[in-house]
C-alpha cells in the first residue's frame, strides 16, 4: 500500500476530504520550495503536488507557465529538486507527488526516475501528457513499487476511456474540472458534480478535482462529490510577490498559509 492510499483510508474514516496544494519547484528557488511545503504541511495540508518545470507548457494557464519560466531562469535543475525533496520529506508529514512531463522521465529513463524520485521521498507522479494507450510500461513499473501513478480524466474524456484510465491509475484520478488551461474561475461547469457522480459509480479510487479551484464558494459545490481538491494558481499567483523581493517571503509565507487554513477549514467543517 502506497504513502498515498494510506492517506486516503486515513481520511476516509476519519470522515474527511484532502486539501492539495500545488507549488512549483524553485520559484522563486528551491529554499523557498522548501520553506513553503513545511508551512503547508503545519497547515494541515494532506498532499502536496511539486511542479517540475518544463520549458513546453501542457495544460498550464499563465500564472503556473511564468512560474515554470522563473523556476528554469533561476537555473532550478531536477537534481536540485530532489535534492531539496530528499531533505524535506523527511520531515513533513504529508506525502509528495511530482508534476512532470513523460518527456523528463523518457530523457531520464523511467527506471531511473523512479529511483531517484523513491529516494527523495516522492509518493508518485502526475504525468499529464503520458496517453493512457501508452502507459503501460509506466504503470507497470510504478506499481511494482508502491509509487502512485495518478493520472487525468477530463470533461471531454469519452466515457469508454474514462474507465479505461481508472484502471491504469494508482493513488487516485485527477479529475480535470474544465475544458481548458490551469487558472482561477470564477464559476465551475454546472454538470461538474453530475461527471463526479458518475466517476465515482465506476472505480473505488479516490476523486480528487483540479483546474479553476480558488474561492471557498468552489469548496462548497465540491466536496459533497469529491474525495480531495487540488488548488494550484491560486497559490503560485501568491507566491510569485517573493520572486523579486525577498523581504517579502515571510509576508507571502503567512498569506499561502492563511489561504490553505482557510480551504481546509470549508473543505472539512
Amino acid at each position: 500500500m502506497s504513502a498515498i492510499d494510506k492517506l486516503f483510508q486515513r481520511l476516509k474514516s476519519e470522515g474527511k476530504k484532502a486539501f492539495m496544494p500545488f507549488v512549483t519547484a524553485g520559484d522563486p528557488s528551491l529554499d523557498f520550495t522548501a520553506a513553503i511545503l513545511k508551512r503547508l504541511d503545519a497547515e494541515g495540508c494532506h498532499l502536496a503536488e511539486l511542479g517540475i518545470p518544463y520549458s513546453d507548457p501542457i495544460a498550464d494557464g499563465p500564472v503556473i507557465q511564468d512560474s515554470y519560466t522563473r523556476s528554469l531562469q533561476g537555473g532550478t535543475k531536477l537534481s536540485g529538486i530532489f535534492a531539496m525533496a530528499s531533505e524535506v520529506t523527511s520531515e513533513i508529514s504529508m506525502p509528495v507527488v511530482t508534476m512532470v512531463s513523460y518527456a523528463i522521465i523518457y530523457r531520464m529513463g523511467i527506471d531511473e526516475y523512479l529511483q531517484q524520485a523513491i529516494a527523495a521521498g516522492i509518493s508518485g507522479a502526475i504525468v499529464p501528457d503520458m496517453p493512457v494507450d501508452e502507459s503501460d510500461e509506466l504503470a507497470a513499473k510504478c506499481k511494482a513499487l508502491d509509487f502512485s501513478l495518478i493520472q487525468l480524466i477530463t470533461p471531454t474524456t469519452p466515457r469508454d476511456r474514462a474507465v479505461q484510465i481508472a484502471e491504469q491509475t494508482t493513488g487516485f484520478i485527477y479529475y480535470v474540472s474544465i475544458t481548458g488551461i490551469t487558472g482561477e474561475r470564477t464559476e465551475l461547469p454546472a454538470d461538474l458534480a453530475d461527471n463526479l457522480t458518475w466517476l465515482k459509480s465506476v472505480t473505488d479510487l479516490p476523486i480528487c478535482v483540479g483546474f479553476g479551484i480558488s474561492k471557498l464558494e468552489h469548496v462548497e459545490v465540491l466536496k459533497p462529490v469529491a474525495d480531495g481538491l487540488i488548488v494550484g494558481s491560486a497559490i503560485v499567483r501568491r507566491i510569485a510577490a517573493a520572486t523579486n523581493d525577498p523581504s517579502k517571503n515571510q509576508d507571502v509565507m503567512d498569506d499561502v498559509g492563511g489561504f490553505a487554513q482557510g480551504m481546509l477549514s470549508a473543505i472539512n467543517d
